[in-house]
């Protein structure tokens, strides 16, 4: 009989090169934090139950999403009643765009940065996008042309997942009230939610996405904040969970540990704001200066405001694939865009709603920072990414 690599047992080479691994790509993912490893535990082993019965051993997996319910609002800025748990950012930007849409028919409007769970659900009802700037910023003035009383959902992002743009949503919300009182407002805080207070970020918001990995929580959860009076109408359907918006039975292991990752992210944010933001411009300035012809995508452009962990670069003369595959050769992870499915870089659409010539987005580069990440991680792709660089352009000479 044949070993399959599931049957290896790992041995002190795996772990050389699980420590060897330089991860720039918290934007995609961030690992799992202790407090949300630890939280979970008990409901990995031991402790079970599903929330919707009514013996003790489910009102114990009920309280347990309850406690988690009360973390998220507390963090977030809402009521716990007003927390909806999802699979993820995705099923949340789709039940904020498509429900809100389902509930009250009309227009629905995004700016053209969105993540593909919105642009796809925009799509899907025929809604228009809204032009933004060089920096990657909502246009206001083009927003405020397309809004009007027959539009039913305006959706707008709190910083983007590609390039880190923080959007003005409080100028964005004020506009929509005046324009089109009756629309509601979603904003997907997924990125935002590990870096920015939310409290004040998306206080103007009817609808708030988040989702669990990119704050150190486990992946498969998420949750929609869809304040009181908001009309919204399910997308699953069955036995009527989560006042009846989301039926299916909850993850109580991955909701504990959203909840414990959230807090912890939350507790730490401004500590960590200024450190990541220090190790980001250190990268930027170290790479711009070795690396010729080298553009920060947005830092070079104008002071828009930025997520502390996001840097966004292209490199004129190679390839973004090519540059990939050798950062990760040398054990620095690190992306072109946004993540995907298959895995495979796709043209970014959010650089093309910039206005990034096709040329220069060619050399897309995203170096995303975050908890985990150290000056030592720094120092590795100060190293790497200029070799890289220079290889590819020596054998395109």
């Amino acid at each position: 009989m044949f070993a399959c690599d599931t049957d290896r047992v790992p041995g002190p080479s795996d772990e050389r090169d699980r420590d060897s691994v330089v991860y720039l790509d918290h934007a995609a993912t961030t690992p799992l934090r202790p407090e949300a490893r630890a939280a979970m535990l008990d409901w990995l082993g031991g402790r079970f139950g599903n929330p919707s019965g009514a013996h003790r051993v489910a009102r114990a997996a009920r309280r347990a999403v309850d406690e988690a319910r009360d973390v998220v609002a507390d963090v977030v800025g809402c009521r716990p009643g007003e927390v909806i748990f999802t699979s993820g950012g995705t099923e949340a930007d789709n039940l904020a765009v498509l429900g809100a849409h389902a509930a009250r028919p009309g227009r629905v409007v995004a700016s053209a940065i969105e993540h593909e769970a919105v642009l796809a659900a925009v799509a899907q009802v025929d809604g228009s996008l809204v032009a933004v700037d060089r920096s990657g910023r909502i246009d206001i003035e083009a927003l405020d042309a397309v809004l009007g009383p027959d539009v039913s959902v305006v959706s707008v992002m709190a910083a983007n997942n590609e390039v880190g743009t923080i959007q003005p949503i409080g100028e964005v919300a004020e506009l929509v009230r005046r324009r089109a009182p009756d629309a509601v407002l979603h904003t997907d805080a997924v990125q935002a939610a590990a870096w920015l207070d939310l409290h004040e970020v998306a206080a103007a918001a009817d609808l708030v996405a988040i989702s669990s990995h990119k704050v150190g929580g486990p992946q498969g959860v998420g949750a929609l904040v869809a304040r009181g009076g908001v009309p919204l109408r399910a997308r699953a359907l069955g036995g009527g969970q989560e006042r009846e918006l989301r039926s299916g039975t909850h993850d109580v292991a991955g909701i504990v540990g959203f909840a414990a990752a959230l807090a912890a992210a939350a507790a730490e944010r401004e500590a960590e704001r200024r450190r990541v933001a220090a190790l980001r411009d250190r990268l930027a300035a170290g790479l711009a200066a070795v690396v010729p012809g080298l553009v920060d995508t947005v830092g070079g452009v104008t002071a828009c405001p930025q997520l502390p962990g996001t840097l966004h670069v292209c490199v004129p003369g190679v390839e973004s694939d090519a540059l990939l595959f050798l950062l990760d050769e040398a054990g620095v992870c690190a992306s072109a865009a946004s993540a995907c499915a298959s895995g495979a870089q796709q043209a970014s659409h959010v650089l093309a709603a910039m206005g990034v010539p096709a040329e220069a987005a060619r050399g897309a580069l995203r170096l995303s920072l975050g908890w985990t990440t150290t000056d030592d991680d720094v120092d590795a792709a100060l190293a790497v990414v200029p070799a890289a660089v220079a290889r590819l352009r020596e054998a395109a000479a």
